[in-house]
Parts: C-alpha cells; structure tokens; sequence
C-alpha cells in the first residue's frame, strides 16, 4: 500500500515537473523565456516549447497583433500662422519584429502595454506638433495633409524603433478649429458671401436700369417714328380727300353751298333742347323754303 502511494506521489511530482517545463505559444502572442532572471530566448513562432522548471526558467508572452492608440479627444496645436486647430489622430502599431526588437520593448516598458501607449502617445503628439507648427491651416487641411502625415510617420517610426516598437499607419481623423475661430470663421464666410450677393445684386440693378433704358429709348423712337409716319399718311389723304372733295364740289358750285348748308343744319340741331334767336329770312334757312318762296333745290351735277 505504501509503494503504491509513493508510486502515486512520484507520478504526481513528475507530472507538475513535466507541466512546468512545456508552455504553448499562441500565434497572436511572443515568447519571453527568463533564465534566473536575465533573458535568454524571444520565441515567435507558434506551437509547444520546453523550459526548465522555475526558478530556472520563466515565460512571459507579449501580444504582437496591431494596435490601435487613438486620442479620445482632439488635441490642440498651432500653426505657423499663430492659429489654433484641433487635430484628431490614430496610430496603428505593434511590437517590432526585428531580431532584438521584442527584447527592447519588454526591456523599455517591462511587457507593460499601457506604459507602451502612454510613451507613444507622446511621441506622437510631439511630431504633430513639429509639423503642423512649420504649416498653415490651409496647407494642413489640404493643400499638404499628406505630406504632413508623411512627416509624422517618419519621425514617429524613427523614435518607435528605439523603443521596440514598429509604426504601421498614421492618419488625420480631424482638423478643424477651435470653437472661437470657428465662429469668425464662419462669421467671415457669411460676410464674404454677402459682399458677392451685393455685388451681383448692384451688377444685376446696373444691367437692369441699361436694359429698361434701352427699351425705353426703343419704345420712344418706334412711336415717333409711328406717329411721323401716321401723321405722313393722314396728310396724304387728306390731300387726297381735299382734291377729290374739290373736284367733286367744282363741277356744281350750288350743289356744294347746299351740302355744306345740310351739314350746318345737322350740326345746329344736333342737340334738340337748343335755341336759337335768328330772323327766319336769313340765308341759313334759305333750303327750307319752298319754291314757291323763292327757294330750290340745286340741280344736279353734269356729268
């Protein structure tokens, strides 16, 4: 019975012996093996590895996926022109993958991710400071964001690499300004877009009063140039009917004295509450006597 339970507590000891000895490297992951403290293997690749058993030997694993180290709010930086813009960044990076690389990281921030961020964090922010500082707005808006970004990158993954880290990306989420300039900004805009709108009203008013005055120098040509020749042709037929009531009138003068004396007639009693004082004897009744008073009808015309 004894040799059984000293059987059983040897294969037990052997088993947590064998357990400590054989650790497994996930892909996603790097291998530090410790020996009394001072490092002596950096494994990548994936799979079962063997140790000695502490305190001889140790491991600790580092993640080596990409990272992501994002500002959660924008930050604040100057430009050349002493303006004020707020600049929202990411950063996307991993642990070198160089020979000695990992072995600088651990050593830099002891395998502590956050203490690794918090370093890069501020590397980062000094570089956008260095470039965007040398830049107008303008230019870090558009006209150079990518050379910008360029810049940043090189000097980022220059001081990254010092510290075990490699650089995959850099990029601008924002820029905009601050809140004040934003306003005169906007303040600005709306004054520059008034001044074209008065312009184009002014032009449009100018053109206006040009066109109206135009037409209506037209309109005024076009009715005298009507009224000379409507008077024109009233002069002609007047003339006309002037010669052909001469004509008609010449050939029987006592025809001519009757007709007008008819249109008097229709003139005078036009209106039939007027009256009118005369001696009947007079020669504007002269039709209206009869023959046997002396008065006749002319006689027609010879043709």
């Amino acid at each position: 019975m004894n040799r059984i339970a000293s059987t059983v507590v040897l294969a037990f000891i052997a088993l947590m012996l064998l357990s400590s000895t054989v650790f497994v490297v996930d892909q996603r992951k790097y291998a530090i093996v410790f020996a009394l403290g001072q490092i002596k293997e950096v494994i990548r690749e994936p799979g079962l590895h063997f140790k000695l058993p502490p305190p001889f030997q140790n491991v600790i694993f580092l993640d080596n996926r990409i990272l992501t180290i994002e500002s959660p709010d924008a930050e604040r930086f100057i430009t050349a022109e002493k303006m004020n813009i707020l600049v929202d960044s990411f950063v996307k990076w991993r642990i070198g993958r160089g020979e000695n690389q990992p072995k600088l990281y651990y050593v830099t921030f002891g395998g502590d991710e956050g203490r690794a961020r918090d370093r890069m964090s501020q590397i980062i922010k000094a570089a956008l400071n260095e470039e965007i500082t040398k830049r107008t707005v303008a230019e870090v808006i558009s006209g150079q964001r990518g050379k910008v970004m360029e810049g940043i990158r090189a000097k980022v993954v220059q001081e990254a690499a010092q510290i075990g880290v490699e650089i995959i990306d850099v990029r601008l989420k924002r820029v905009e300004y601050v809140e004040q300039i934003n306003n005169s900004v906007y303040e600005r805009m709306k004054a520059e877009r008034m001044r074209v709108a008065n312009e184009l009203r002014s032009t449009g008013s100018a053109e206006s009063e040009k066109i109206r005055a135009d037409a209506d120098r037209q309109r005024s040509v076009i009715l005298a140039e009507a009224y000379r020749d409507a008077e024109q042709i009233r002069g002609e037929g007047d003339a006309k009917a002037s010669a052909i009531y001469a004509d008609a009138f010449g050939r029987n003068a006592e025809f001519y004295k009757f007709y007008r004396s008819l249109e008097a007639y229709r003139a005078t009693f036009k209106n039939h509450g007027d009256v009118m004082v005369m001696d009947s004897s007079s020669d504007f009744f002269k039709y209206f006597k009869g023959s046997g008073a002396g008065g006749a009808a002319p006689a027609p015309a010879k043709k």
